[in-house]
């Protein structure tokens, strides 16, 4: 028999053995008790602010819900319920959970108490200076920007303390690692800062009165850019941040993906903030704008889905646990709302389907299903995760828990199916034409009156979300009553080596060099939200050809500008539009498509985003003063079955001129070409045209006084759309 000799193995050198130096263990303590009360703010201002929104749902079907007040118009709690539910209970919902999450991913405690307590209790403060102001017609009238200049001041020196902790806190972590839910927590700030800063820029004119920088198309363009990515920065990227952490917390299962949530974060943020021109299509914005704003919109559409698969992915293998725990619940429904509102956006930007959908509730049903489906129920899925580890007790009760999720639920499909079918409703019926090849439906209260079924449904809807809301305040105040809070938390965990001692400090994928280093990280997200900010923004402001003057517009008159300020503080563009797109259904029913060059002494521009009544930018000389005079007073007087509310204490009230002459000096050092010396003027020459109103109205045996602030309304209504010549047989009923 052969003997087969047996070659010996050789082995690779082996480097030397290192002993592993042991790190001394530190001791430190997670803060709960601000998560705490951020929780419990979030909850408080979540209810009053659910509650201001189903009084402005059901004041569209109930008119005489408007309370004949001036501070529950729908006009002027519109604005309290947005700013209430977006920066109050998702602002709170934001702290609430980045408060949780950062100590823990950063092994560390916050940076300073005593900043997490100005922080929550300045945040409470900006929510009641807005409880108070908008009601009382404070308003710059920027949707989700409403609050005025020294209210804008404070909301930039809290938002700077919240920074300055969240900054101060992963600078003295114990893990090297930024995990991904940071990176969207440092972007959040970065860019909400950018945004506030850059669309809250104005020259006061008193206390509580300012004028914004930019003007008409300008105005608009900065507006949107913030408005859009206001809902971008602030209702989804901290969400997402949260998600990357309660989801696998609640899931007990890692990430799906880490490099999926890589590419997930940048290009979410790179083309994010290039899309708001798409709430400007067919308006006076420069086409180009427009069609750029829709290419980055249907980009969108794969980042956004992106970071939805990589949390729906998360929960493979827990599917069952899904049908067991309520917080899975709520999070699976979350994840699904925030697919559907990101699909449906890009949708949108589509200008075909614009053209139909925009100005209708299409838009108001899109926006809810994200606002109540994705912030709503993460936020209450982080609520019933985190109030049982703070109170260290088991959740009172998953049955009402069940039973919130399944309210909440049907209540988002009675309030979103009814506004579809409203805007579906609405689109159509704006457009359709007759077989003469006239308007269908050419007195828009027709439309109106088919809608307010719906209103009835979409009130409804908000009062199953908010009944779910109540059981789960319930359930928080028995689950800490059976608990103890645990107001700091011990925890231990070795202090963080320099990267110069760390040989494995950037090992593993490339781009770990970027999220170990949160300097770098904030300088690659402040860039990448930059560029598309300055391309739209760079050429509109400097480019005259793309707001193109019209030498026939002047400035307002200074019972005009008067006017228009009451129109802005009765929150008259809440519910009508200034923008004539160029549709023939359009400018049959309202006149010829509005110009660029018609708003360059609009500050604010006021093109509005929803038509609950018509378009007014041609309303101008289309009916006599006393039209008005009556509609204001008894609305269904002039138009029968109209939902909107009558304001009588505009009949009472007298103008307000002691500011006028600042206003026409903040307006002279904005570009407004008033004469020199004419703020000494203005007082009286706004006497004069009020005289002159006055005395048209008494030919139709109408009297009033001169100074009551109708006749300053009446003024400004009149200038509308008048500065450009309009062809007679273009003037229809459009304000019926």
């Amino acid at each position: 028999m052969e003997v087969v000799p047996i070659t010996p193995l050789i082995l690779p050198a082996q480097p030397p053995v290192q002993t592993r130096v042991s790190r001394a263990v530190d001791e430190f303590f997670y803060d709960n008790k601000i998560v705490r009360d951020f929780g419990i703010a979030t909850v408080f201002w979540g209810i009053a602010g659910m509650i201001v929104g189903i009084l402005a749902a059901f004041q569209l079907a109930l008119p005489e819900a408007n309370m004949n007040t001036a501070v529950t118009t729908f006009g002027r709690i519109r604005p309290l319920h947005t700013n209430a539910v977006i920066f109050a209970f998702v602002g709170n919902g934001i702290f609430m959970g980045v408060y949780y999450s950062l100590q823990r991913l950063c092994k560390a405690a916050m940076y300073s108490k005593k900043l997490s307590q100005i922080h929550f209790w300045g945040w409470q403060l900006i929510i009641l200076s807005a409880l108070i102001s908008l009601p009382l017609g404070y308003t710059t009238s920027k949707e989700y920007a409403e609050l005025e200049w020294p209210i804008d001041i404070a909301i930039t020196l809290v938002w700077v303390v919240f920074g300055w902790n969240m900054f101060g806190t992963i600078a003295k972590r114990r893990e090297r690692h930024l995990y991904v839910g940071i990176w969207f927590y440092i972007a959040t700030f970065l860019t909400v800062a950018v945004l506030h800063i850059v669309n809250s820029v104005a020259l006061p004119v008193s206390f509580m009165k300012s004028y914004s920088a930019y003007a008409g198309v300008q105005d608009a363009l900065v507006q949107w850019w913030y408005g859009h990515n206001a809902v971008a920065f602030f209702l989804t990227t901290p969400y997402l941040g949260l998600m990357y952490y309660f989801l696998p917390k609640a899931a007990g299962r890692p990430v799906y993906s880490y490099r999926l949530s890589i590419i997930h974060f940048w290009s979410l943020i790179f083309i994010y903030i290039w899309a708001g021109p798409h709430h400007l299509l067919y308006t006076s914005l420069p086409d180009w704008a427009q069609s750029l704003g829709v290419a980055f919109s249907i980009m969108l559409l794969a980042p956004s889905w992106g970071g939805m698969i990589n949390g729906l992915l998360t929960l493979r293998g827990a599917w069952d646990k899904v049908r067991e725990e309520p917080v899975l619940k709520f999070m699976v429904v979350a994840l699904t709302a925030y697919g559907m509102a990101t699909f449906e956006g890009p949708m949108l930007s589509l200008k075909n389907v614009n053209a139909i959908a925009h100005f209708t509730d299409w838009i108001v049903a899109h926006v809810h299903v994200g606002a109540l489906g994705w912030n709503g129920f993460l936020t209450f899925a982080m609520l019933y995760w985190l109030w049982p580890r703070l109170y260290r007790t088991e959740l009172h009760s998953k049955k009402l828990a069940n039973t919130h999720f399944w309210l909440g639920t049907i209540g988002i499909l009675f309030y979103a199916l009814p506004m579809y079918w409203a805007g579906f409703t609405q689109g159509l019926m704006w457009k359709q034409f007759n077989a003469e090849g006239m308007l269908q439906y050419p007195n828009f209260l027709e439309t109106v009156l088919q809608l307010v079924p719906m209103y009835y449904m979409r009130g409804i809807g908000g009062v199953l979300y908010l009944s779910g809301v109540f059981l789960m305040l319930y359930n928080m105040i028995m689950t800490a009553k059976a608990g103890t809070l645990l107001v700091s938390e011990k925890a231990h965990a070795p202090a963080l080596r320099p990267a110069s001692e760390d040989p494995h400090a950037d090992a593993g994928h490339w781009h770990r060099w970027i999220e170990r280093r949160p300097l770098q990280l904030a300088i690659g997200a402040t860039v990448a939200i930059l560029i598309g900010g300055l391309v739209e923004m760079i050429p509109t402001f400097l480019v005259e050809s793309n707001v193109p003057t019209i030498a026939s517009v002047k400035p307002y008159t200074s019972l005009e500008l008067q006017g228009r300020d009451l129109y802005i503080k009765e929150g008259c563009s809440n519910c009508h539009t200034q923008m004539v797109r160029p549709f023939r259904s359009e400018t049959e029913r309202y006149g010829e498509y509005s110009k660029a060059g018609e708003f360059v002494y609009d500050r604010p521009f006021l093109w509005g985003s929803k038509r609950t009544g018509p378009d007014i930018h041609r309303l101008g000389g289309k009916y006599p003063h006393s039209w008005h005079y009556n509609h204001m007073m008894d609305p269904t007087s002039m138009s029968p079955g109209s939902i909107m509310p009558p304001y009588p204490w505009m009949f009472e009230n007298e103008i307000d001129y002691s500011t006028l002459p600042a206003k026409i000096r903040v307006l002279q050092q904005l570009g407004t070409p008033y004469p020199a010396g004419y703020d000494q003027q203005a007082v009286a020459d706004a006497r004069r045209q009020a005289e002159g109103i006055v005395q048209e109205l008494k030919k139709e045996d109408i009297e009033v006084k001169s100074d009551k602030e109708i006749v300053a309304l009446i003024a400004y209504l009149q200038r509308l759309g008048t500065d450009i010549k309009v062809k007679p047989e273009q003037a229809t009923a459009a304000a019926q």
